[in-house]
């Protein structure tokens, strides 16, 4: 007599070496089909679906066995949906859920994480570290680093300061690396990877084959970080000790292979790299890459296309990925898409042909970020710092007219104010600097939830110098700012001391104990050396359009007075010329070279012999004047016969 397929399902169940999935998933597919309303047989197919990585039938299953089925395996579905790459459907199947179990948390972080949504993500581990962490607590904080590095990545600044200790695992060594690697610290990036490969290495947890797989992506991000320094070679000898990278992530193969393309590029045979990075692209399939990593690829291959001249295609693209995107933005990813299409649509152009194109453009589309940093920077390339000045004051005009906070956030963006300092003070306004130091912070300190933390610290450093009280209180507002958002800042506490010491001391006692002595500071540093050797100051522009206070009104009369033209063989005390305002021909050194000259000179009135003139007759009426003849000296002499 055949076995009870639910029996059958049971005996094998109870079996607790058993690792044959497969095993499993058939004998739950025989006892569903003997009871269709056998949960325990539906759920141990979903669990041997989900060990097989099948999450698609996994999530097609749930669909299909109904809300008992749903309600009942929430955490399975949130899993499925979230391995599947719905994020959206996994998100709000937790939300209905409530989050009530530690395992749902850990399910909701990492679909905030891989949604992007860092914050959440952040939010919802430093939760869970705050609970009863048990054994979770080192993995806890691995995967709460690698959300402050994707954070980092992203172009968002850290929630928390702990990447910049020294980790004690080479997991969270490698995530600091990371973090480090987006700030552009490289150096300590490239101390945090050597540190994370000595403790993979020394790990007794792992075996050699998982320290292998362990190794890989730590050495992958120092080829990365010696590209980046300019060290191809190292980089390229790195990439291939590694060997194969077959075995490996397809997220992770397809971004280390691109940089390994991008590496070996030749300039003189664009059209063979894009085939080869085309070839790629299609061996990559589903990759699930993160925005920041999909963005540059994109750009990568619609600057291939530009170097094999398929602009027109390139032009197309970006201008319709513009149409879909927010504007006005300070997204990196949409605005580097701006430049894209602004090449494609200069291609072939000089500069000021280029311009003139793109400001044209402009007028179309007032409000994009990126390609008005376009215009900026070719502008600056002509060595039209007045113009790209203007340009930009213009685009801030229209922003402030908009009058909505998202372009208000645009206006005063670390960036944009940046860049306008910085032009300011090229053509030496730095009374229009400090005003717009003044009117950053001023934005940014009434807004503490989102505010700037660059902007605010360069804006209170800038208003600290200042002898205005309000200047300082205003700077004193900035660092209160960037205090309260990190707590035991040293920065901030500097800031506070140094800009209300001398406006309002009663709030700087709490900062000053808070600060290193001063003896240890300059501990080692010979003052008397320094104070002998003086200090180098940078010579301010002087300013040659208006005129020194001191030039009183005899002084400028004498600069704009025409300054005396003399001869060349002019000589002091001697006589000049009676006749040097005569015209040449008329002066009596004159000497006509030739005959026509000799018979003007002859006919001349000044020392010539004066002509009679007679006027003769005409029959009509009126008469001519004719040079009156001497017969005497015409008449001819006769000749002898």
């Amino acid at each position: 007599m055949p076995q009870d397929p639910a029996a059958a399902l049971s005996s094998l169940l109870r079996d607790a070496s058993i690792d044959d999935h497969d095993e499993v998933l058939k004998a739950a597919n025989l006892a569903i089909k003997a009871d269709k309303s056998n949960i325990l047989a539906r759920h141990t197919k979903l669990v041997a679906l989900l060990k097989l990585d099948r999450f698609d039938d996994a999530v097609r299953f749930i669909t299909e066995s109904g809300f008992a089925l749903e309600s009942r395996f929430i955490l399975e579905k949130a899993y499925a949906l979230y391995k599947a790459g719905k994020l959206d459907e996994a998100t709000v199947t937790l939300k209905g859920a409530g989050l009530r179990d530690r395992s749902l948390q850990h399910i909701a972080a990492q679909v905030a994480y891989r949604a992007e949504r860092f914050d959440e993500a952040g939010q919802i581990y430093e939760e869970l570290l705050d609970g009863k962490v048990g054994d979770e607590e080192n993995d806890l904080k691995i995967n709460l680093t690698a959300v402050h590095a994707q954070a980092e990545w992203s172009g968002l600044p850290a929630p928390s300061d702990s990447l910049r200790s020294l980790p004690d695992s080479f997991e969270l060594c490698y995530n600091a690396a990371c973090a480090g690697i987006a700030r552009g610290e490289l150096g300590d990036a490239t101390s945090l990877l050597q540190r994370a490969a000595m403790l993979c290495k020394a790990s007794d947890d792992l075996t050699e084959d998982d320290k292998q797989t362990e190794l890989r992506p730590i050495w992958l991000q120092q080829a990365y970080v010696y590209a980046r320094e300019g060290k191809f070679e190292e980089a390229l000898d790195l990439y291939n000790s590694i060997g194969s990278l077959s075995n490996d992530d397809g997220d992770f193969v397809t971004v280390a292979r691109q940089n390994l393309l991008s590496i070996e590029a030749k300039p003189t045979n664009p059209y063979l790299l894009r085939r080869q990075i085309g070839s790629l692209d299609m061996k990559a399939g589903d990759t699930k890459l993160f925005s920041y990593q999909s963005s540059r690829q994109r750009q990568n291959a619609y600057l291939l296309d530009l170097d094999v001249h398929k602009t027109g295609g390139v032009q197309e693209k970006t201008h319709r990925f513009l149409q879909q995107s927010e504007q006005p933005t300070d997204s990196a990813r949409i605005n580097a898409m701006a430049v894209v299409n602004a090449a494609a649509v200069a291609d072939g152009l000089d500069d000021r042909a280029a311009v003139r194109k793109l400001q044209s453009l402009s007028a179309k589309r007032h409000s994009d970020v990126g390609l008005l940093l376009t215009i900026i920077q070719l502008q600056l390339r002509l060595s039209r710092k007045g113009a790209a000045l203007s340009l930009l004051q213009s685009f801030f005009d229209y922003l402030e007219k908009e009058g909505t906070d998202a372009s208000r956030n645009i206006r005063f963006s670390p960036g944009l104010v940046a860049l306008a300092v910085s032009l300011m003070r090229a053509q030496g306004h730095e009374n229009s600097a400090k005003a717009e130091f003044v009117t950053a912070a001023k934005y940014w300190t009434k807004r503490p939830s989102v505010s700037c933390h660059s902007l605010l610290q360069e804006s209170g450093i800038e208003l600290m110098r200042s002898s205005n009280p309000e200047d300082l209180k205003l700077a004193g507002s900035a660092f209160a700012s960037l205090f309260a958002e990190h707590k035991g800042s040293q920065i901030a506490s500097a800031g506070l001391v140094a800009s209300l010491a001398a406006v309002d001391t009663n709030k700087t006692k709490q900062h000053v104990s808070e600060l290193p002595a001063v003896e240890s500071l300059v501990k080692g540093i010979n003052v008397k050396n320094l104070l002998q050797a003086g200090v180098v100051t940078v010579p301010s522009r002087p300013n040659t359009k208006k005129r020194a206070a001191t030039e009183d009104k005899a002084e400028t009369a004498t600069a704009k007075r025409r300054r005396r033209r003399l001869p060349k063989d002019y000589e002091e005390g001697k006589a000049p010329d009676p006749e040097r305002w005569l015209p040449l021909r008329d002066r009596s050194s004159y000497r006509p070279k030739n005959k026509k000259g000799k018979k003007k000179a002859a006919d001349s009135t000044q020392g010539g012999v004066v002509k009679e003139e007679e006027t003769l007759g005409l029959v009509g009426g009126g008469g001519v004047k004719v040079e009156k003849s001497d017969n005497a000296a015409k008449k001819k002499k006769k000749s002898k016969k």
